[in-house]
């Protein structure tokens, strides 16, 4: 089956103005401008069709009729699966894209858990989607997950799980993510380590710039290193 007419990314993202005023992460519209570019870009190295929902597209009075209206518009489009993601997970992979996307060609449904008991990613078929039990999920909540794998399981033939996987809504999910900073983007580490102030002196742990930059195409051979400082688990906040 050619997943190139049949399956669509809905990136269900809003603006960083909005994330800003939501999120409780100070002064962090820079970060979420580049979480959303990083997202799209990653998106569309699938080779599929990907539609950016911002909260000026959206529709409906909560987040669950919001949530739900876009789902089903993109299947009004004429597809049979939809991949829909955020802009808050940085350790989203464009392979995560891609077996989601091969797992719904198979007739099955993927979900991609959130530490916070969330979900980063849901690949949904189209026979599978009921707009009133779906609206009517505990959304922007901690059963969130529980409730929706149950009713997942109920719909379809196979529930497959992608791994666990951090989000960004506070402070404490950057510190977070900085225990695995180096499979983290320059650009992200860098703009985390900002908001977070962590204060210098430290200690510094070498990266190999190829290794920092693992999924970038650079060829150059022999990159010099670069001094990165390393942060522990939890950064002393100035």
């Amino acid at each position: 089956m050619n997943t190139l007419h049949t399956t669509a990314i809905l990136v269900f993202a809003n603006s960083a103005k909005e994330e800003l005023a939501n999120k409780s992460i100070p002064n962090s519209e820079e970060l979420f401008d580049k979480l959303t570019q990083n997202t799209l870009l990653k998106a569309k190295k699938t080779g599929l069709p990907t539609f950016h929902f911002t909260d000026k597209d959206q529709v409906g009075s909560n987040f669950g009729e919001r949530f739900t209206n876009a789902i089903a518009t993109v299947f009004e489009k004429g597809f049979d699966n939809i991949i829909t993601i955020g802009n808050d997970t940085p350790h989203l992979k464009t392979q995560h894209l891609k077996k989601t996307a091969k797992q719904l060609a198979l007739g099955k449904t993927i979900i991609g858990p959130s530490v916070d008991g969330g979900f980063y990613l849901l690949g949904l078929q189209k026979n599978n989607f009921d707009v009133s039990k779906f609206e009517k999920l505990p959304w922007q909540r901690y059963s969130l997950y529980s409730h929706i794998s149950t009713w997942l399981q109920s719909e379809s033939s196979e529930l497959i799980k992608l791994p666990v996987l951090q989000d960004v809504d506070n402070e404490k999910d950057l510190r977070s993510l900085l225990l695995f900073s180096k499979t983290l983007s320059t650009s992200i580490l860098l703009l985390i380590i900002g908001l977070l102030r962590v204060k210098l002196g430290l200690f510094h742990k070498k990266y190999n710039f190829i290794n920092l930059l693992s999924n970038r195409c650079f060829y150059n051979k022999g990159s010099p290193e670069i001094s990165f400082v390393y942060y522990p688990p939890y950064p002393i906040i100035g």
